[in-house]
C-alpha cells in the first residue's frame, strides 16, 4: 500500500517554513552588540563569526546542489536542520566557556553548513512540484529566507532575552532547541513528486545538453559570478552591522538616548529591513521577467551606488533606516534574479548544480563584506560609517561595469546548429 501523497501546496508551505527558520541568520547584528558588551569581543571577532557562517553556507550549498538529485530533499533537509540547530547548541557551550574558536566552529562552520544544505533543497523541491508556476512558487519560498530575520529579531529573540534576562548562553541554547523542534519534523515530510506527476500546464524541457565543465568554465559564468559577488558584498556588509551602524547614527542624532532604546531601534530596523529583503525577492524577480536579467542587475547596482553615497553623510536615523531598507530590497533582488538568469543562460537540465556553484559567490562575499566593516569599526570608530559606504560604492561600481559584459542570451558551446537557432527564436525544431 503506497503512502498518501502530500498536496503540493503543503509541500510549498513546508519549504517556506524551512527557509524562514534558516533565514534567521540575517538577524546576526542583533547579537553583535550584546557579544561585544558582555564578552568583550571585538567587532572584528564577531564579524568573523558571521563571515565563517556565510562562507560555510555558500560552499555547502554548492555541494548540496550537485548531490540533491542523488540523495533527495528529505536527507539533505534533515542533515541541514540537525546541523543548524546543533550549531546553536555548540555556540551556547562556547559562550559558557568564553571560547571564540568554539563559537566559530559551532555557529559558523556547522550551523552555516546546515543553512547551505537547507537553502538549496526547498527551492529545488518546490520547483519540481510547481513546473507550471515555477517562478511564483520559488519566489514565495526564497522570500521566506529573506523575512526570517523578522521572526528572530521581533519574536524569538526579544522573548528569550526577557525570559533569560539577556543570558546569551541560555538564549543560544533555546534557539537550538526551538529550531530543532520546528525543522526536523518539517524535513521529514519533504519529498520529490512521484514519477507520474505532470501538471497539464507544464512545458516539456527541450534544453540542449551542454557539458557541465563547459558551463562552469565559460566567460558567462565567471562574469555572472563576479556581478553576483559584488551585489552580495555590498548588501551583506550592511546586514552584518545594520543594528550597530544605526545605533551609532542614532547616538549622534540624540546623545541622550539610552542603550536600551538604541538596541530596540536596531532590532526594529532588522525586522523591517528583513521584510524588504523578502519583498525584494518577489518584486525584482517579477521585474526581471519584464525588463531582462541584465537590466535588473544594472538597476540594482547603479541605484545602490547613489544610496550608498547618501548614507556616507546621512545623520538622520529615519532617513538612514529607509535607505538601509532599500539596500536590503536590492540585496534580495539579486537572489531572486540570479536563479532565472542561470536558467536563461545555461538551461534547466543542470540548473541545480550550476546555481549551487554560483552560490560560492555568496560564500566569498560573506568573508569580504562583514570583515571590512568590522575592521573599520574597530580601527576608525568615529568614521566607520563613512568609510564603510565609500568602499561599498567602489564595490557596486565594479559590479556595474561588469554587467556590460553580459547578455540574457543562452550559452552556446561549439558551432551553432539549426535546432539551437530555432529554439533561440522560440520555434520548436522539427521532429
Amino acid at each position: 500500500m503506497s503512502a498518501p501523497r502530500i498536496p503540493r501546496v503543503v509541500i510549498a508551505l513546508l519549504c517556506t517554513n524551512l527557509q524562514i527558520c534558516l533565514g534567521t541568520v540575517y538577524a546576526w547584528s542583533y547579537f553583535q552588540t550584546l557579544l561585544v558588551r558582555q564578552l568583550g569581543w571585538t567587532f572584528t571577532e564577531t564579524a568573523w563569526a558571521f563571515s565563517i557562517t556565510i562562507f560555510a553556507l555558500g560552499t555547502s550549498a554548492a555541494w548540496a546542489g550537485a548531490v540533491l538529485p542523488k540523495l533527495g530533499p528529505r536527507k539533505l533537509a534533515l542533515a541541514g536542520s540537525a546541523m543548524f540547530a546543533g550549531g546553536y547548541l555548540i555556540a551556547s557551550l562556547a559562550l559558557h566557556l568564553d571560547q571564540v574558536w568554539l563559537f566559530y566552529l559551532g555557529y559558523g562552520v556547522i550551523g552555516g553548513a546546515g543553512i547551505g544544505l537547507g537553502y538549496v533543497t526547498p527551492v529545488a523541491t518546490v520547483a519540481k512540484w510547481f513546473p507550471d508556476r515555477k517562478g511564483l512558487a520559488t519566489g514565495v519560498v526564497v522570500m521566506g529566507f529573506g523575512v526570517g530575520a523578522l521572526l528572530l529579531s521581533k519574536v524569538l529573540a526579544p522573548v528569550l532575552e526577557f525570559r533569560t534576562e539577556t543570558d546569551l548562553v541560555m538564549m543560544f541554547f533555546w534557539f537550538g532547541v526551538i529550531f530543532a523542534l520546528i525543522l526536523l519534523p518539517t524535513s521529514l515530510l519533504l519529498s520529490d513528486p512521484p514519477p507520474d506527476f505532470a501538471p497539464a500546464a507544464a512545458a516539456a524541457d527541450e534544453t540542449p545538453d551542454v557539458p557541465l565543465r563547459d558551463c562552469l568554465t565559460s566567460a558567462e559564468f565567471m562574469i555572472m559570478w563576479l556581478v553576483f559577488f559584488f551585489n552580495i558584498s555590498a548588501g551583506i556588509a550592511v546586514i552584518s552591522f545594520q543594528s550597530s551602524l544605526l545605533q551609532d547614527v542614532w547616538a549622534l542624532f540624540d546623545p541622550a538616548a539610552e542603550p536600551e532604546l538604541l538596541a530596540k531601534n536596531g532590532a526594529t530596523l532588522i525586522a523591517v529591513s528583513s521584510l524588504c529583503n523578502g519583498v525584494g525577492r518577489l518584486l525584482w524577480g517579477l521585474l526581471s521577467d519584464r525588463l531582462g536579467r541584465v537590466t535588473v542587475f544594472r538597476i540594482l547596482l547603479a541605484s545602490q551606488m547613489l544610496v550608498f553615497g547618501i548614507l556616507m553623510t546621512e545623520r538622520d536615523p529615519w532617513i538612514f533606516s529607509a535607505l538601509v531598507c532599500y539596500v536590503l530590497l536590492c540585496f534580495g533582488g539579486g537572489f531572486a534574479t540570479m536563479p532565472s538568469f542561470v536558467l536563461d543562460v545555461f538551461g534547466s537540465k543542470r540548473m541545480s548544480t550550476i546555481y549551487g556553484a554560483m552560490l560560492t559567490a555568496w560564500a566569498a562575499a560573506g568573508i569580504f563584506g562583514p570583515l571590512y566593516v568590522g575592521y573599520l569599526k574597530d580601527q576608525y570608530p568615529d568614521r566607520a560609517v563613512i568609510y564603510c559606504f565609500l568602499i561599498g560604492i567602489l564595490i557596486l561600481g565594479l559590479g556595474y561595469v561588469f554587467t556590460y559584459l553580459l547578455s540574457d542570451d543562452r550559452l552556446r558551446v561549439g558551432r551553432p546548429t539549426v535546432d539551437d537557432t530555432l529554439r533561440e527564436f522560440g520555434i520548436a525544431p522539427a521532429r
